[in-house]
């Protein structure tokens, strides 16, 4: 197979075409976000936007994972990729035409999502077949830059093309990023990993491989409190998260929550240039995980204090420069703790649990901001005259603020408890790696059979 060194070139190559890919489809989803507003004037389709968005991805993460270790990994990138395109043409004959209606909009967030929803297991379940084992960390956080990257050039490269190429530019360009994602696939070679061994008469079926990834990690129970964990993390991630620009836009304008925007992407770029330079911590990666975790959570606290650029800035830049330290040991201790031939699978059951509480996340907040935590810091207000109203302030957007801060002490909180736990703290000791060395024994295997 593929020589440690020749894997991670192969890896950048398909790094750089998919992040080409998350550009392009950043920009033709910025183009249909305007579209809506000038369509509506209103801000709910863009949250069911959203909604559409996330369900496939977390549904049929399950099916997809089955498939990922049935199928050439390779080839179900490309499948995706190939069909993502045709969305995109589709988006551009309706919008052209005049036939684009707002459901439709729905519809194409829908099967785009569904389509991401079987390229990703298959690329992450690839990092191990190219990626030496003490290069893992390194790889993973890569693959979050990737994403930082996306969220700062897509909103600034988009409003730019707008003014100078207009709508059939921005979708040109987003054929294009296709196409060399499509042309950076077709030229490499992924390592497929052994054929997982099934017992003679054992039954085979789609059924069975998806309840495989939830008995792995139930055997497991490290594992499976890890992700917990995680399904934890990233509900008052996502709760609080998604309140940062409505706190914002209570004292200030939405060119300031532009700004603050842009810091939470140069916080995770920033977090995730230096994970790629340093490549983490070779051992003790819970410790960091949790540790980064904790400290990504003061971001929150810092962020709620007080209604301002600088407290929110900087919350913004804490919490989303530690994430990319914590993501990057968390991918690549499952990496290692979970054979490669059945990580599709787990890794898709590890994906689902984990972002299963962000649509309840993102339901709920508006409700909590409106209904409980605002009218407890208005004039007269339940909390006005207290310590919480004397210490972060009493008026509009205060209330967002509190439920900020809330979620960043119930982090320190799940974090403390996360690592108390024996089975949780001890995962690198008692759970055995899957296959120390996979890439270097696969290079020896080809070894034998060109020498042969």
């Amino acid at each position: 197979m593929l020589k440690p060194s020749k894997g991670i070139r192969t890896f950048l190559v398909i790094w750089l075409g998919q992040l080409s890919s998350m550009i392009g489809s950043g920009l033709i989803g910025f183009a249909l976000a305007v579209w809506i507003f000038e369509q509506t004037g209103q801000a709910t389709p863009f949250a069911l936007t959203a909604l559409f968005s996330s369900l496939p991805r977390i549904l049929l993460s399950p099916v997809a994972g089955a498939l990922t270790d049935r199928w050439n990994r390779r080839k179900i990138m490309l499948i995706a990729d190939s069909l993502s395109g045709v969305i995109t043409l589709v988006t551009a004959f309706l919008l052209f035409s005049g036939q684009m209606q707002v459901w439709m909009v729905y519809v194409i967030s829908f099967t785009g999502a569904i389509f991401a929803a079987f390229q990703q297991p298959a690329y992450t379940a690839s990092i191990v077949m190219l990626v030496p084992k003490d290069q893992l960390t390194r790889a993973n956080s890569m693959v979050q830059m990737g994403q930082a990257i996306e969220t700062i050039l897509t909103p600034i490269m988009a409003g730019a093309l707008f003014v100078t190429v207009g709508m059939i530019g921005i979708i040109i360009i987003d054929v294009v990023t296709y196409l060399f994602a499509l042309t950076t696939l077709i030229l490499v070679h992924i390592p497929q990993p052994e054929k997982e061994i099934v017992p003679e008469g054992a039954k085979v079926s789609i059924f069975n491989d998806i309840s495989f990834g939830w008995q792995y990690l139930q055997d497991r129970r490290g594992l499976l409190g890890l992700l917990l964990y995680f399904a934890a993390v990233n509900f008052f991630l996502s709760l609080s998260g998604v309140m940062v620009g409505p706190l914002v836009l209570s004292f200030s304008s939405a060119a300031s929550m532009g700004a603050a925007q842009s810091v939470m992407g140069v916080g995770m770029l920033a977090g995730s240039l230096v994970m790629s330079i340093w490549g983490g911590p070779r051992d003790k990666k819970i410790s960091a995980i949790i540790g980064f975790i904790f400290l990504a959570s003061i971001g929150f606290i810092v962020g709620g204090l007080r209604p301002t650029m600088g407290f929110i800035s900087a919350g913004s830049f804490i919490l989303t420069f530690f994430i990319p330290f914590a993501s990057g040991p968390s991918s690549a201790l499952f990496a290692e703790k979970v054979a490669p031939e059945v990580q599709g699978r787990v890794f898709a059951t590890r994906s689902m649990l984990a972002q299963s509480m962000m649509p309840l996340a993102y339901l709920s907040s508006g409700v909590l901001a409106d209904y409980v935590f605002n009218p407890w810091l208005v004039e007269g207000g339940w909390l006005a005259d207290t310590i919480v109203g004397a210490l972060i302030g009493v008026g509009p957007g205060r209330g967002i603020g509190l439920m900020i801060i809330c979620s960043g002490l119930v982090l320190l909180l799940v974090s403390g408890v996360a690592y108390a736990n024996p089975r949780i703290r001890n995962i690198e000791t008692e759970i055995p790696d899957a296959v120390p060395n996979q890439v270097e024994r696969i290079e020896k295997v080809k070894e034998l059979q060109t020498a042969g």
